[in-house]
């Protein structure tokens, strides 16, 4: 058997256990070893195969060169299927026994981190896959900025969504790995977020959008896997559409394996 690529997974030292488990059940079913890491628990960033940079709380927007913004958000429900709604209601009670943070508490440690590991992961070309916070932090980490508020983009008739169950539609871009990924022009995903990408990152496209304008997906071109969603696909494991971003992360960390096996090998070989 080929041997299972190791994907770190980023998150907070407080909370975050239903993320981890979700994203780690996401990537061994993908075939990959997920290794946990948060400010207080190190790894070896140089074994690392893959990185997933985890949701959970803002990004503190010291770091985009803005003041702190807190505001309150509206909720809207929509239609769901039963399948979607007994996930959902389950991973929403985990939540929230579990829940050791509020999103504007914000966490400078786990930012310093996260950030070199994406430099990291775009010096050597490793593939990385930003979800909700994470992507946030992709784009800033390249020179963007967020909305620290999202009240504009809504209206009384269209307010923000918050849920764990896939009840927002975005657009996804054509000719965008996300497109070719997903394999759909257009889904249903959740929502958990209060901020969103705003100017964009050195490199960086929009791969999918709601039909207001929010960004929700980025990539970086000339990358062999820069993605970031801004939902929770780890909290979707029902849908084979959503799982294909695991999937693919861990088959793109296969294929770099095997060209640094090959050129291991190659260099073996002219000794």
């Amino acid at each position: 058997m080929a041997e299972r690529p190791l994907v770190g997974v980023t998150g907070p030292d407080r909370g975050g256990l239903v993320a981890w488990l979700m994203t780690a059940l996401a990537l061994r079913r993908s075939g990959a070893k997920p290794v946990r890491i948060t400010p207080g628990r190190s790894c070896d960033e140089t074994l690392l195969d893959a990185v997933v940079i985890g949701g959970g709380s803002d990004v503190d927007p010291f770091h985009y060169g803005e003041d702190r913004l807190w505001e309150k958000r509206n909720r809207r429900a929509r239609q769901s299927t039963v399948v979607d709604w007994l996930v959902g209601f389950a991973l929403s009670v985990f939540r929230a026994l579990f829940a050791t943070y509020k999103p504007q508490d914000y966490d400078p440690d786990r930012d310093a981190l996260e950030k070199r590991l994406i430099k990291h992961a775009l010096y050597f070309d490793l593939p990385i896959l930003g979800i909700c916070r994470g992507a946030q932090l992709m784009n800033v980490t390249l020179g963007g900025s967020l909305h620290q508020d999202l009240g504009h983009f809504y209206t009384e008739e269209t307010s923000n969504v918050r849920s764990i169950l896939p009840r927002k539609i975005i657009r996804i871009s054509d000719a965008t790995r996300l497109r070719d990924i997903l394999g759909t022009e257009g889904c249903q995903v959740n929502a958990l977020h209060d901020q969103s990408i705003k100017e964009l990152g050195q490199g960086i496209v929009i791969s999918a959008a709601e039909p207001n304008g929010i960004v929700q997906a980025i990539e970086k071109r000339g990358h062999p896997f820069f993605i970031g969603v801004q939902w929770h696909p780890e909290y979707i494991p029902q849908s084979s559409i959503q799982q294909g971003l695991f999937r693919q992360l861990v088959r793109c960390a296969r294929e770099r394996m095997g060209r640094a096996g090959r050129q291991s090998a190659g260099r073996a070989g002219g000794r």
